[in-house]
């Protein structure tokens, strides 16, 4: 008889627990909380969790403009603003082929994700956004572009995946450039512009490219003491 109940319970406990633990467990397997301890750029950062395991993420559905373009910089800082030393939780949707996690990150009911679409401090990656709410980030993306929020203020943005493959058909013609007067080149590392008629023009982080002074300015970029553009 006792052996009878305990048989009962045994069907009765692996029916109804066990599948609450394996859905427990899948669900933890889908999301991390952590601490934010580093923001790489715009769209990385990383995440410490309650092990002390740190976990490399990058932001689904977003791409920023790299450190050395324009807004890459203002990218990184809004980012960091909005989350470095915050617990976050992170819907994990991937895996990059860098082997980091490739999620959204929710906090204070907010998503970074969304927040930098919003704020124009990103494009929307409709190559790599696949899920459903991907149509209404879109959207996002066009009200930013149509109020000239953010990077969208800029004469002509270059998405990053072309900038980073330098095939960008919008990108300008580097002859055109340095024959430009009006042009000016800015160092990506010191955060300074140089007119065309500086000795710093074509240094070696001179990457970033402005049609004019105040898109420079705007962009974060400060005048040359030496040549003062």
């Amino acid at each position: 008889m006792i052996i009878r109940r305990f048989v009962i319970k045994s069907i009765f406990f692996s029916l109804v627990f066990l599948p609450i633990l394996f859905l427990n467990q899948a669900c933890a397997r889908n999301t991390i909380s952590g601490k934010v301890v580093s923001v790489t750029d715009g769209d990385t950062i990383t995440v410490l969790d309650s092990s002390n395991t740190q976990h490399k993420i990058r932001i689904y559905g977003v791409d920023c403009p790299e450190s050395h373009q324009g807004y890459g910089q203002k990218a990184k800082q809004f980012t960091s603003d909005l989350v470095f030393g915050k617990t976050v939780e992170i819907k994990i949707m991937d895996t990059d082929r860098y082997g980091r996690t490739v999620g959204i990150v929710n906090i204070d009911s907010k998503s970074l994700n969304a927040e930098l679409i919003i704020n124009g401090m990103a494009w929307f990656y409709g190559q790599y956004c696949k899920a459903s709410f991907c149509s209404q980030w879109n959207q996002y993306q066009e009200e930013a572009r149509s109020r000239k929020i953010g990077l969208w203020s800029m004469q002509n943005p270059i998405p990053p995946w072309e900038f980073r493959h330098g095939s960008s058909k919008t990108a300008p013609n580097p002859t055109t450039i340095t024959q430009n007067a009006g042009a000016y080149h800015g160092n990506s590392k010191s955060m300074v512009f140089h007119s065309s008629k500086c000795k710093f023009y074509d240094c070696k982080n001179c990457t970033a490219v402005f049609p004019d002074r105040d898109m420079a300015i705007k962009t974060g970029f400060r005048p040359c003491g030496e040549c003062k553009p």
